[in-house]
C-alpha cells in the first residue's frame, strides 16, 4: 500500500509539474506574441503612414512642377509671341484637374488637407485669373501683356504659391520624421518585451526539456530502438531495467514478451527439425528402400525375359529407368528435407557435401570442428545452404569462402565476391528466414555488401554445453 501511495503521488507530482510548467509556458508565449502582434501592428501602421507621407510629398512636388510649367510656358510665350514655347503650358494645364485631386486626396491630417485645399485654390486662380487671360491678351497683341504691373503681378502669385508648397512639404517632412522616429522606439521596446518573454520561455522550455527527456524520453526512445529490433527478428533484444515506474513495467513486460517470443520460436524450430529428421528417415528408410527393391525385381525380371520378348523387354526397361529416376528424386527431396550426412556426420561434412554440389566453386574452411546440439546444427546447416543459394541465384559470384568456426559462440561466414549491393531492408524473404534462425538462438547476423565487392554474411550463435 505504501509503495502504491509513493508511486502516485510520484505520478501526481510529474502531472503537476508538467501542468504547471505548460501554463506557465502559454501565459509567457502568449505575452510575447501579444506584444509582437502590437508591435507588428504598430509597425504596419507606421509604414502606411509614412507610406502616406511619401506619397504626399510626391504629390506636392508634381504639383509644384505644374505651377512652374504653368509659368515658364506662359513667359517663353510672351517673351517670344510662338505658339511652341506654349507647350509645356498646355501639358501642364491638362493634368491640373486630375493632379490637383491627388493633390488634396493625399493629403495625410486635416491641416495639411486644408493647406492642400489652399494651394489648389491658388494654382487654379493663378491659371484661370492671370495666365490663361495673359496668354489670350498676348494672342491679342496688347501691350499691356508685357507690362511691368503684369509680369510683378504673376511672379507675386507664384512666389505665394510656392512659399505655400514649401510650408506644406516641411510640414509634411516634420511628421515623417516624428512617425519614423515613434515607430522606432516602439519597435525597440516591443521587441525588447518580446525578446524577455521568449528567453524566459527558451529557458523554461529548455529546462522542462531536459527533466523530460531524462525521465521519459530517453527511455521511450531505447524502448522504440528495441521494439523495431524485436519486429526485425531479434528475440535477443532486452530493455534495460529504469527508475521510473511506467518505463520500469514496460521494459518488464517487453522483455517478458520477448523471452516467450525467442522461447516460442526455439520449441518449434526444435519440432520442425524433428520433424525433418523423422520425414528425411522414413523416405530413406521406406519410400527409398521400397523403390529400390521394386527396381532390383524389374531388373531381375528383365533378365530372365527370353530375347523374344522385346516389346515386354523395352517395357521393362523404361520402368526401371523410372523407377531409377524416382528414386535420384526422392533422395534429393530427403536431402533437402534434412540430409543425412548431417545427421551421421555432423555441420562441417553437410556443409562440405553442400559444397560439392554447388555450381559456383565453393571453399569450406573450418576451425575446433566438433559435434554440438543437432538442433543447432541443424539450423545452422540451413543458414549456410540459404546464404549459399542466394549467392548462387544472385550475386553472379565466381567463388564462395565458407568459414565455420567453434568455441563458446559459433562464428560462419559465407563471403562471394559477386556485385554486392546488398543490406537488411533490401534482402529478401530468404534473408529473413535466415534471420529469424539465427534469432530464435541468441544469434545475430551481420551482413556487409559494399556494392560491386561482393558480399559477406556473419553469423553468431552462442553455443550452450
Amino acid at each position: 500500500m505504501n509503495a502504491q501511495q509513493e508511486y502516485r503521488g510520484r505520478r501526481l507530482g510529474l502531472t503537476s509539474l508538467t501542468v504547471a510548467a505548460s501554463g506557465l509556458l502559454a501565459l509567457l508565449i502568449g505575452v510575447a506574441f501579444a506584444v509582437l502582434l502590437w508591435a507588428i501592428s504598430d509597425a504596419n501602421s507606421s509604414t502606411a503612414a509614412r507610406r502616406a507621407s511619401r506619397t504626399a510629398l510626391v504629390e506636392v512636388g508634381t504639383m509644384e512642377r505644374l505651377l512652374l510649367d504653368l509659368e515658364t510656358g506662359q513667359r517663353g510665350f510672351v517673351i517670344t509671341k510662338q505658339e511652341t514655347f506654349l507647350q509645356p503650358w498646355l501639358q501642364a494645364r491638362s493634368e491640373l484637374p486630375a493632379e490637383a485631386r491627388r493633390f488634396t486626396e493625399s493629403a495625410t491630417s486635416a491641416e495639411q488637407r486644408r493647406t492642400a485645399e489652399q494651394i489648389t485654390r491658388g494654382v487654379e486662380s493663378f491659371l484661370n485669373d492671370y495666365s490663361i487671360p495673359l496668354v489670350e491678351m498676348v494672342r491679342r497683341d496688347d501691350p499691356a501683356a508685357s507690362s511691368l504691373k503684369t509680369t510683378t503681378e504673376g511672379k507675386e502669385r507664384v512666389d505665394t504659391l510656392r512659399a505655400q508648397f514649401h510650408r506644406y512639404m516641411a510640414d509634411e517632412r516634420a511628421q515623417l520624421a516624428e512617425r519614423t522616429d515613434a515607430a522606432g522606439t516602439n519597435s525597440h521596446q516591443a521587441v525588447l518585451a518580446a525578446a524577455i518573454g521568449l528567453a524566459a520561455s527558451t529557458a523554461l522550455v529548455a529546462v522542462f526539456t531536459i527533466l523530460q527527456h531524462r525521465a521519459v524520453v530517453r527511455p521511450v526512445r531505447g524502448a522504440a530502438a528495441a521494439a523495431k529490433e524485436l519486429a526485425g527478428g531479434d528475440l535477443s533484444m532486452r530493455i534495460p531495467p529504469s527508475r521510473v515506474a511506467e518505463i520500469g513495467a514496460l521494459g518488464t513486460s517487453f522483455n517478458s514478451m520477448a523471452a516467450s517470443l525467442q522461447d516460442s520460436r526455439r520449441r518449434i524450430m526444435e519440432s520442425t527439425e524433428a520433424v525433418h529428421r523423422r520425414t528425411a528417415r522414413d523416405l530413406h528408410d521406406g519410400a527409398q528402400q521400397r523403390l529400390v527393391s521394386l527396381m532390383i525385381g524389374l531388373r531381375l525380371a528383365r533378365e530372365m525375359l527370353p530375347e523374344t520378348e522385346a516389346a515386354t523387354a523395352d517395357l521393362l526397361d523404361q520402368s526401371i529407368d523410372n523407377a531409377q529416376t524416382a528414386i535420384n528424386e526422392l533422395r534429393e527431396l530427403a536431402s533437402g528435407i534434412y540430409p543425412l550426412v548431417l545427421t551421421v556426420k555432423g555441420l562441417v561434412a553437410a556443409v562440405k557435401d553442400l559444397a560439392a554440389r554447388c555450381p559456383v566453386p565453393t571453399v569450406v574452411e573450418t576451425k575446433d570442428e566438433r559435434r554440438i546440439s543437432s538442433t543447432v546444427e541443424s539450423n545452422a546447416y540451413f543458414v549456410v545452404a540459404e546464404a549459399v543459394t542466394n549467392a548462387v541465384k544472385h550475386a553472379q559470384a565466381s567463388r564462395i569462402d565458407v568459414s565455420v568456426e567453434f568455441g563458446d559462440v559459433l562464428r560462419i561466414k559465407v563471403a562471394d565476391d559477386g556485385v554486392g549491393g546488398v543490406g537488411k531492408e533490401t534482402a529478401g524473404s530468404g534473408m529473413t528466414g535466415l534471420a529469424d534462425r539465427v534469432a530464435a538462438f541468441d544469434g545475430k547476423v551481420s551482413i556487409d555488401s559494399p556494392p560491386g565487392v561482393g558480399t559477406t554474411i556473419l553469423i553468431q550463435i552462442p553455443l550452450r554445453d
